[in-house]
């Protein structure tokens, strides 16, 4: 296995802690969890779960494109909601996503989140060869 690679992706936003926004080890790469930050300010957007939910996915992806992947290269994502009661709507958003490019293994959790007012986080691993 190559060394592992830590990225920062420019047009996405900014990490909130001390944690990279996405790590290569070898063929895999590991996305941080994302949250619903608008890439142009670095500030929060609360909404409800259907828009925290899409400005989210929208996120990972700007880090996927920056290191030449797309969503077709999820393999897993991990989905952490501060209330079950967003499972339906956040899952009808998230798998309007995937439609058409083929919707990875996921874990959804209810799970308290650190940015009060948060109702999503979403972290993933994309599968990426090296050329």
């Amino acid at each position: 296995m190559s060394e592992v690679e830590r990225i920062s992706v420019d047009d996405a936003p900014a990490p909130k802690g001390a944690y990279s926004q996405v790590v290569r080890a070898g063929d895999l790469l590991f996305v941080s969890g994302q949250g619903p930050i608008d890439p142009a300010t670095g500030q929060f957007v609360f909404s409800d779960i259907r828009g925290e939910t899409e400005l989210t996915l929208k996120n990972v992806e700007l880090i996927l494109k920056g290191c030449g992947a797309t969503r077709k290269n999820i393999v897993k994502c991990g989905v952490f909601l501060a209330e079950a009661a967003d499972f339906k709507a956040m899952n009808e958003v998230y798998a309007a996503f995937f439609a058409g490019s083929g919707a990875p293994a996921r874990t959804t959790v209810q799970a308290a989140l650190v940015e009060p007012g948060m109702k999503v986080e979403i972290d993933c691993v994309a599968y990426l060869p090296q050329k």
